[in-house]
């Protein structure tokens, strides 16, 4: 059989195993839900008597993606830990013995279903945003604006790259519990701690290099002089940890027993 069509094969496979993965069929519109709620409540309750305030639009209208991004966790650990704990992935990789072939069809489908979820909830944060904010005195968010568009692709962006971040780390513990444990300390244990850091520079660097503060600059259409990293540049900081936890991944994979 050719490659391209291993590679159809296997694909098609994983994307029958994940549809039918009960937590998938909660998870994805849970996403969207517990995005644009969280932002719902966020913008409701911030308000000013003057012009802005000193509040971001974008970011204020895009908090939710901070609670989202734990249910993307939850959707890619369960995309391999759920295989191995009931056994199927030994039964996974005797039929598709290229484990490498396995888990980028995983990526791919993460990776695609999160940013079709993630564009949804970010758009709906976006109208809250825009409904709510005026009245309450702040500017609406708007996408004809290039700072604001740059804010909400980056975000869809951002949620996708954690979910491959989470794929990587739970290729390499295949335990859901653990690897939902490992990756929630990173994305919000680090930033707490660097929170607490009485030293700026330490701290400066710690949020230039952690996947949380440094991916969600992409937000930021006020104050760009004042973030430790910029936009796109913290982005791409989230990127190669996304690449280097695949990279792990992968190699774990091809060195253990399933």
């Amino acid at each position: 059989m050719s490659e391209p069509s291993t590679q159809r094969r296997v694909l098609h496979a994983e994307w029958t195993k994940l549809r039918t993965e009960p937590a998938a069929r909660w998870l994805l519109p849970g996403i969207v839900v517990a995005t644009v709620l969280t932002s719902l409540f966020a913008v409701a309750a911030a308000s000013c008597e003057g012009r802005g305030c000193g509040f971001d639009p974008a970011v204020l209208s895009l908090t939710g993606v901070q609670l989202g991004q734990a249910l993307v966790v939850l959707l890619a650990v369960r995309a391999i830990g759920g295989e191995q704990g009931t056994g199927l992935l030994r039964t996974t990789f005797i039929a598709a013995p290229r484990r490498t072939v396995v888990l980028a069809a995983k990526a791919v489908l993460i990776g695609g279903l999160v940013l079709a979820a993630g564009t949804v909830a970010v758009l709906g944060c976006l109208a809250a945003g825009r409904a709510i904010l005026p009245a309450n005195g702040i500017a609406a968010p708007s996408l004809a604006d290039g700072p604001t568009l740059r804010a909400a692709v980056g975000s869809v962006l951002y949620l996708a790259l954690i979910g491959l971040l989470a794929l990587g780390v739970a290729a390499a513990i295949r335990d859901s519990a653990a690897s939902a444990g490992a990756v929630f300390a990173l994305l919000y244990a680090v930033p707490l701690v660097a929170a607490a850091i009485s030293d700026p520079e330490l701290q400066r660097t710690l949020r230039r290099l952690a996947p949380t503060t440094a991916g969600l600059a992409v937000q930021a259409t006020t104050g760009l002089d004042d973030l430790p990293i910029g936009p796109w540049a913290g982005l791409a900081v989230l990127a190669g940890w996304s690449a280097a936890s695949l990279l792990l991944g992968a190699l774990v994979l091809q060195h253990s027993d399933p």
